[in-house]
Order: structure tokens, then sequence, then C-alpha cells
């Protein structure tokens, strides 16, 4: 009785450690992919602005519940979808209370689609605007994980609760490069909400849509819920110094920095003899600026001397410029040095100018594109004196010119002998 005992307490050991062994595993490959998954937080305005009857001979809150049940069906497995609200529980006039009138409605994870649809049903326009409060929350909700972070905000009127700036909320979210962007969707917008939405967009580098049917606001957030679970390159964040000397040393990838009003930015690079460099800027104006303004990407040896360059110029009708340049660098002759690297210094400056009033920090948002790739074995690929394939056709009208010029030559010169002769 004791040996079947012992046997029998033998085998369970066995089958539990067995399935203590394959667990672990899958657990290990679970938690992984919760780390990477993307993550999308909904911050759907819920303020007292939301029972007007605008949209399609509906109330927008009507327009907000089926638009969001729709995208709750269409939301991809991968994605974790949270929902957060603003203006949602606080009918009173106390402006400090109702500024802080946010609350996560559906928390930032795997979805369950009827509870979060249940959750949805339960709202009813309320109170105030806080839309900066709001998206300070809506950022910590989307904290941890190495996966893409998305924000859709989706609103009908502008900020009731300055002097926390949305806009420069919006800043201070990207300033901390966590990857973080910010959409944002006006319900039947006007001028000034228009401009405070498309500037908390602008920040992280997002999108603004204006939205006056239900089915527009269906389809538009169907697809940045859908933009999440694309694979994307998240910028690197770098630091450009003042001097190349002192200047981070970029390999080919996507990096984000801030270049102050009339400051210069360097940044190193190290190409191999019958490697190209293939370098580009941009700059956006994440607030106002004067117009007329531009950008300089300059490419230049350790010793100042400049290689190429590339420039783009604005007059206000952008908020964003960019320039770009390329760079060969020719086989080495020696075998000796094949393997020897040429530093080249990359300079970005930019000409904008900040309106009157404006803050002249953080800098504006630049975007630096590297890519050091295996030249091209064709000559004709490679600029000469910044004609590359033109010198055939300059060619052609040198000879056109030439036989044009002898033409007309002697054709003046038969005209004035027959004119003697008569």
């Amino acid at each position: 009785m004791i040996t079947r005992q012992r046997l029998a307490a033998g085998v369970f050991a066995l089958l539990a450690a067995l399935t203590a062994g394959i667990a672990v595993p899958s657990t290990a490959v679970a938690d992984e992919t919760t780390a990477t998954a993307p993550k999308v937080n909904l911050l759907l305005d819920v303020s007292g602005s939301m029972r007007a009857k605008d949209i399609d001979g509906q109330s927008r809150m009507a327009a907000a519940k089926q638009a969001f049940n729709e995208v709750l069906d269409a939301t991809p497995e991968e994605v974790q979808l949270g929902i957060r609200t603003l203006g949602a529980n606080y009918p009173g006039d106390d402006r400090k209370t109702g500024c802080k009138d946010t609350a996560q409605l559906y928390p930032v994870g795997p979805l369950d689609r009827t509870e979060a649809k249940t959750a949805v049903a339960t709202l009813a326009p309320t109170g105030w605007t806080p839309i900066g409060p709001a998206l300070l929350k809506a950022a910590d909700d989307l904290e941890g994980g190495e996966g893409t972070k998305r924000i859709v905000l989706i609103s009908d009127g502008e900020d009731t609760c300055a002097p926390l700036d949305p806009c420069e909320v919006a800043r201070e979210i990207a300033a901390k490069g966590i990857g973080l962007t910010i959409d944002t969707l006006g319900l039947v917008p006007n001028a000034k909400m228009r401009l405070q939405l498309s500037c908390i967009a602008e920040a992280t580098g997002g999108t603004y849509t204006s939205i006056e049917h239900r089915d527009e606001l269906t389809d538009r957030v169907n697809q940045l819920v859908d933009r999440a679970a694309d694979p994307v390159v998240v910028p690197k964040a770098v630091e450009g110094a003042e001097a190349c000397a002192q200047a981070p040393t970029l390999t080919s990838g996507l990096y984000t920095d801030r270049g102050e009003f009339g400051q210069q930015r360097w940044y190193r690079v190290d190409v191999k003899p019958g490697q190209e460099l293939r370098a580009s800027v941009s700059v956006a104006a994440d607030r106002d600026v004067n117009p007329d303004y531009g950008v300089l990407l300059r490419a230049v040896t350790t010793k100042n001397r400049e290689i190429v360059r590339g420039e783009a110029a604005g007059t206000g009708r952008t908020d964003v410029i960019s320039t770009g340049l390329r760079h060969p660098k020719p086989e080495a002759e020696d075998e000796d040095e094949e393997d020897v690297a040429e530093t080249v210094c990359l300079q970005v400056t930019h000409s904008y100018s900040p309106a009157s009033g404006v803050k002249t920090t953080p800098g504006l948002p630049l975007e630096i594109t590297v890519d050091v790739v295996d030249g091209s074995d064709q000559a004709a690929d490679v600029a000469s004196f910044g004609l590359g394939r033109g010198w055939w056709l300059l060619g052609v009208l040198v000879l056109v010119g030439f036989l044009a010029g002898v033409l007309w030559g002697w054709l003046s010169r038969w005209r004035v002998a027959v004119w003697r002769t008569n």
C-alpha cells in the first residue's frame, strides 16, 4: 500500500514538473508579445456641447457611440486598446473641479469588446473640456512596453482649462522622446478649435482631421487604430552638439532632436570608401513663427571644408520643410585604406524666428534620417558637377548652338553679298 502511494506521488510530481516546464516558456512568450503590442488610447470629449444635434440628424454623442461600437468590432486582436473620457462626470460650475474631470473608462489592454461597448453605452454629455489634463493622463495610461503608442483625441470644442495649454502639453509629451503620437479629430469644427487641435497633432507628428459625418468618424478612427498595428520605425532621440568635434556619431537610422532658434546642431557620420551617405532633415514649426524661413543641411570635412549641401525655404504655407543631400565616397586606390572611414560632419541650421510673445524653448522638432549604403558601380549614377545624366543634353545643346551660329553667319554673309551686287 505504501509502495503504491509512493509510486502515485512520484507520478504526480513528475506530471507537475512537466506541466510547469511547459507552462513557463508559454508564459514567457505571452509576456514578450504583450511588451511589444501596439497600444491605442481613445480620448473622447463628453462635455455638455456633445448634446448638439448636427451630425447626420443625431447628437454628436450618439454619433460617437455608434462609431466607437464599429471601431471596437474592427480593432485588430494584437492591438491593446483603452478608452479615456474628459468632461464625463462633473456637471457643476466649479472650474477647478471641472478641470480635473477625466477618467479611464476602459483600461488599456487586451480588448473585451462586450465590456468596452457596455462602458461606452453609459456615457452622457456632462461637463467641461479639460483637454490638457486629459492628455497628460492619457499619456500615463500608455506607459510601459516597447510597441507603438497612439492617442486618438475626439473633441467638439477647444480646451476650457487654460492656462494649462494642451498644445504645450503635447510638446512636453513629444520632448520626452517616448514615441507617442497624438492624432486629433474635430467634430463640426470652428476656426479656433481647428487651430488648437492641429497644433496638438503637429507637436507629436500626428494628424488632424475635420469630421462632419458619422461615417467619416468611424473610418478615420479605424484607420488610426489599424495604423498603430503596422510596423513602424521609432525615431531615436539624440542631442546634437554645437561643434563637430563634440558631436554624436550616427549610424543608419531615424533620429529626433530639438533645434533652438539661431542655433547650429552638429552630428558625425563615418563613411568608408565605396559607400554613399544619404542624409535628410525635416524641421517642424510646432508654434507660431514668422513667415519666410529655411533649413540648411551641410556635409563638411573635419577641417570644415564643405562637401555638399541641401537647402529649402518656406513662406508660411506649410509647417514642415525638408531637405537632403548625397555624398558618394570613391573607392580606395590602396587596399590598406579600404576599411579606413572618413568622418563626415553634418550641420543642421534653420532660420525660423518666433512670433511675438511665443516661447523659444524647447527648440523646434528636428527629424534626421541617415543612410549609409554601398555606392553605385555605375559612374553615371554619380552627379558630375551637379549635372549628372544631364551632360548628354548639354552636349547636344552646345552642338546645336554651334551649327546654328555657323548657319546664321553664312546666311548673313550671303545676304550682304546679294545686297552689294544689287
